[in-house]
């Protein structure tokens, strides 16, 4: 520990790098990518910092959440949305993202 401490690291950079990375390859809320980021033993503050400056559009996010699970089970609108507030999205993120999918 003493030497990840010491190692000149900026952590909040490689916070945000591998931000980038989940969200090239699955969506996430920013709740969501924060809490992703601390499983990742990343500090609370540091993970909040890099969900809120990784550049991601996170309306966009929400349609691609809403479009997976619509690939995996039947949704009406409103418990899809209801499920992507559940998994942090905002009401307007989530309802962005399911109007995006046509239901």
């Amino acid at each position: 520990m003493f030497a990840a401490d010491n190692c000149g690291a900026d952590w909040r950079e490689q916070a945000c790098k591998l931000a980038k990375q989940y969200l090239s390859t699955q969506p996430f809320s920013q709740t969501g990518l924060s809490k992703q980021l601390q499983h990742e033993k990343f500090s609370v503050e540091d993970s909040d910092y890099a969900a809120e400056n990784c550049g991601a559009d996170w309306n966009e996010q929400a349609s691609k959440q809403a479009a997976q699970y619509l690939d995996m089970m039947s949704f009406s609108h409103d418990s899809l949305v209801d499920q992507l507030v559940f998994e942090g999205y905002t009401p307007e993120q989530a309802e962005y993202g399911v109007s995006q999918q046509g239901i």
